[in-house]
């Protein structure tokens, strides 16, 4: 993806996916992209995601926007939980085969989803089984997971069945607030670029 797509993506980020202001949520972010896959690839695709957690309520929001994909989406979801935190591969925990509503045959989109984590079906059956075979101990299991960094989120689509966009979630304490220069600096890559591409017309 090259800088001003890099430039527009963060830039919608910000201004798109608002963090959560509801006191008893912790949100948890992920930059999605091919690199970040296991294997990794050159997709030139990516995206943002942000899961908020609540542990009170039984709720998890997720919200997703991505573009650029080399062919159309078939699945996403969360997979928990890697045996180190930030790498490697492991199952499915939420929602099987893909998210309920999550835009499929597309190569950008947006997703905005909360989940009931009392209700069996916000899980893949194989993790509640796994994870004391009730949603209570399986939603214990996916916030721990998430907290330790051995969650991660990916978009599947049919050029790279296996994931062609990855990001570990890593909590909102530990990505950087976005400040006026960040903003600023942003718009003025994006208008650079534009001004590049009307130099070459």
């Amino acid at each position: 993806m090259n800088r001003i797509l890099r430039a527009a993506l963060l830039l919608a980020v910000v201004l798109g996916l608002p963090q959560a202001s509801h006191a008893a949520f912790t949100s948890y972010f992920a930059i999605l992209t091919g690199p970040n896959e296991s294997p990794p690839n050159s997709s030139p695709g990516g995206g943002f995601a942000e899961v908020d957690i609540d542990p009170v309520a039984n709720l998890m929001r997720v919200r997703v926007s991505f573009s650029g994909l080399t062919s159309g989406t078939i699945a996403s979801h969360i997979h928990a939980a890697t045996a180190v935190p930030g790498q490697g591969v492991t199952g499915v925990a939420t929602t099987t085969p893909t998210f309920a509503g999550f835009p499929l045959g597309v190569t950008s989109g947006t997703y905005d989803v909360t989940l009931d984590m009392t209700q069996a079906s916000s899980y893949n059956p194989a993790f509640v089984t796994a994870n004391g075979n009730t949603t209570a101990s399986a939603e214990a299991a996916l916030f721990a997971s998430i907290a330790a960094g051995t969650s991660y989120l990916n978009i599947h689509t049919t050029n790279f069945t296996g994931g062609e966009i990855r990001g570990f979630l890593v909590p909102a304490a530990s990505v950087p607030e976005p400040s006026s220069i960040v903003l600023c600096g942003i718009a003025g890559a994006i208008g650079l670029g534009v001004a590049r591409v009307r130099r070459k017309r």
